[in-house]
């Protein structure tokens, strides 16, 4: 089993950045692939991010590509998701997720293991 914990979530002004982290425990994430999704009140949750076991392949919602940046440290067991020129449309409740394979996918379903969310709210 693998157990995903985030951090970094908090009250930010448009136009700031955050960092979010995903601590992985109970075994070694480093031939996982990990997504960033996000659920905003009365919303769907939707895919934002997400980076192949090794970080050679990395995927953004168009939504935020150019401004969130995933990365991951295999050797810590940590995936992280910098988040810059936020905007309000971005609060949401943010998850990551894990999945056994290598490749990345966007679909929630493709998911094996969530995160309980870190929530992020951006005022205009």
């Amino acid at each position: 089993q693998v157990q995903l914990v985030e951090s970094g979530g908090g009250l930010v002004q448009a136009g700031g950045s955050l960092r979010l982290s995903c601590a992985a425990s109970g075994r070694t994430i480093s031939s996982y692939a990990v997504g960033w999704f996000r659920q905003a009140p009365g919303k769907e949750r939707e895919f934002a991010a997400a980076i192949s076991w090794d970080g050679s392949t990395t995927s953004y919602a168009g939504s935020v590509k150019g401004r969130f940046t995933i990365s991951r440290d295999n050797a810590k067991n940590t995936v992280s998701l910098q988040m810059n020129s936020l905007k309000p449309e971005d609060t949401a409740v943010y998850y990551c997720a894990a999945r056994g394979t290598y490749a990345v996918a966007t679909g929630g379903y493709a998911y094996d293991y969530w995160g309980q969310g870190t929530q992020v709210t951006v005022s205009s």
